[in-house]
């Protein structure tokens, strides 16, 4: 972009830190005028003579653009250019994120052959026993329960915590302990269930499928974890 634009141009992160910039000196310097932190929207605006376009996936924006002027060009750039980095982000975490493949695998969005290549290239073990369970809220449902279940498992390379719907999150826990061993999969959904009702006062039903012992099968022991669920209606009190 620095050979086509006649402007500086750059990407500030949500703490303000330049962290690309066609004028180098400026990377690694920080404006501390501009926050992201506290951003409601995704709007342009103008600061200290730039104008910034935030952009990212989630409600909070992630990065800004920014393009020095004020004037009609520059918003025209910054969000040109704001769609061109949410674009490239996205391509970029579609190939190295290891939690969006494993959310391809559950829902059958992967060649199985695709599996090892794509595991190969994250690094990602496929042979280790992993617990597969479906938390669907009932009664009501809160947003706030996907960060709640993901504080619990940090591990952000082996535990992997997915939205699926409105309802139902899936976790992928990688076990510890024996493979053939039920006693830590049920001690990590009655966790998960007390961690719920104690904090957002949510109740919830845990779907369980049997240990999954290779990568590829993950997908089938998300379809028992969601049997789970709809045999234990017929239990349901």
């Amino acid at each position: 972009m620095k050979d086509t634009i006649d402007r500086v141009i750059g990407v500030v992160d949500d703490q303000a830190n330049i962290i690309a910039c066609s004028e180098l000196s400026k990377i690694g310097l920080t404006n501390e005028f501009i926050s992201l932190e506290n951003a409601d929207s995704h709007d342009t605006f103008i600061r200290d003579g730039y104008t910034y376009k935030p952009f990212g996936q989630h409600i909070k924006p992630d990065y800004a653009v920014f393009v020095d002027g004020h004037d009609a060009t520059a918003r025209c750039v910054c969000i040109l250019a704001s769609v061109a980095f949410q674009e490239a982000k996205i391509n970029y975490e579609e190939k190295h994120n290891k939690t969006i493949l494993v959310k391809n695998i559950i829902s059958d969005n992967i060649l199985p052959g695709d599996i090892y290549v794509r595991a190969k290239e994250l690094h990602f073990a496929t042979d280790v026993p992993r617990a597969v369970l479906l938390i669907r809220q009932t009664e009501r449902t809160d947003m706030a329960a996907l960060e709640a279940i993901s504080n619990m498992f940090p591990d952000r390379q082996k535990d992997f915590v997915l939205s699926i719907n409105e309802t139902d999150l899936v976790l992928i826990k990688e076990l510890t302990g024996p493979a053939d061993s039920n006693k830590e999969v049920y001690e990590i959904a009655e966790e998960i269930e007390k961690k719920l009702h104690d904090d957002l006062n949510l109740k919830c039903v845990i779907g369980i499928g049997t240990t999954a012992k290779h990568l590829r099968v993950l997908a089938d022991k998300y379809k028992e974890a969601q049997v789970a669920i709809e045999v234990g209606k017929v239990f349901d009190t």
